[in-house]
């Protein structure tokens, strides 16, 4: 670890959204899965949620650009348990789905914690995440294709809430608490010995302002 790669690593984690989040309901393509991944890394999310689809879920490398190691990902069984425990979190759950109630995403408080939920291919979002979502929201379109690739409408509703949570300045100060932010400095710097810390049941230990490790590493 050098120290140029390690404040590369603490420059991106002191911007991470521990609130903005994206929920994907069965989404199964794996390059959209990926790019999905990719696209949260982008804006800052720290954490991604799937309802995982029949044949399981696999991030695709070279779409992903590697960011599974820079995402926590957590994998649900059915949409509304999703839903519920993220909303019991605090959070409000946005479906971008083009029904009667739906506003432009452009309209909707991203500044609050939010998880946007988007749906499977050729499906979209079903019709009981739909009922039980706080707002559904659409992108405007003019042409004869009246929807986007999900990954791309995915791509729109994440920059419209980094564009708003810039202007809240909310990227300006780390926003995870000390612990957690200990925790996944250790992770991304060294998963080796994270892996080892965490099997072990131990917290993870302060690194030097260079990422050094401590002389008393714990090694398993």
């Amino acid at each position: 670890m050098t120290p140029e790669r390690f404040r590369r690593l603490l420059h991106v984690l002191d911007r991470r959204q521990p609130d903005l989040t994206v929920l994907m309901e069965r989404v199964h393509k794996e390059h959209n899965l990926s790019a999905i991944a990719r696209n949260c890394d982008a804006v800052g999310v720290l954490e991604l949620h799937a309802v995982v689809p029949n044949h399981g879920l696999r991030l695709h490398r070279d779409t992903s650009g590697g960011t599974g190691k820079w995402m926590e990902l957590h994998q649900h069984q059915s949409v509304l348990e999703a839903m519920g425990t993220l909303k019991d979190r605090g959070f409000q759950v946005v479906a971008a789905h083009p029904d009667h109630r739906a506003v432009d995403y452009r309209e909707v408080d991203y500044t609050r914690p939010t998880v946007i939920l988007v749906g499977a291919e050729l499906f979209g979002v079903s019709d009981e995440a739909v009922a039980a979502a706080d707002v559904t929201a659409t992108i405007p379109m003019v042409g004869m294709v009246r929807s986007l690739n999900v990954s791309v409408a995915t791509s729109l509703f994440l920059f419209e809430a980094l564009r708003q949570r810039e202007g809240r300045g909310m990227y300006d100060a780390p926003r995870l608490s000390p612990e957690r932010h200990r925790e996944t400095l250790f992770r991304w710097a060294y998963p080796d010995h994270a892996r080892r810390y965490r099997e072990a049941g131990l917290p993870a230990p302060e690194l030097g302002p260079d990422g050094e490790l401590p002389d008393d590493l714990f090694r398993g």
